[in-house]
């Protein structure tokens, strides 16, 4: 059963202008998807841009927008073929279950300055 679905889309040049800015990285990322922005070279703002984006989508799909999760604890991780995925912490794996969601499934991608992803979750 689907619980929820969000998307969301992220001006890559809104976070080219914050890649340097280790406040807000440290606000909005965790050390993983840090270190996997800053490794990215000219693709990190890129990289940053639909971390966010994937971030905002699953706040939309789970019902409650940011309001009670942090944004540090909606983890993006990447398959070894590149297929990114969720990794629940604290807040967020708190709502989650408390909606109810078994499974998140997510879909990242970029072109033409924009980034956009989308989420569904599962019940």
């Amino acid at each position: 059963m689907i619980i929820g679905v969000g998307t969301d889309l992220c001006r890559i040049s809104r976070m080219d202008d914050l890649l340097n800015d280790g406040a807000f990285l440290k606000r909005y990322y965790d050390e993983e998807e840090q270190a996997y922005i800053l490794s990215r070279g000219k693709m990190a703002a890129a990289s940053m841009a639909s971390h966010f984006a994937a971030k905002e989508a699953f706040s939309k799909a789970v019902g409650t927008g940011f309001y009670g999760i942090k944004p540090r604890d909606i983890g993006i991780r990447h398959r070894e073929n590149g297929a990114p995925y969720y990794v629940l912490n604290d807040t967020a794996k708190m709502i989650a279950e408390q909606a109810g969601v078994k499974h998140a499934h997510l879909s990242l991608s970029h072109e033409g300055g924009l980034a956009v992803a989308f989420a569904v979750l599962e019940g």
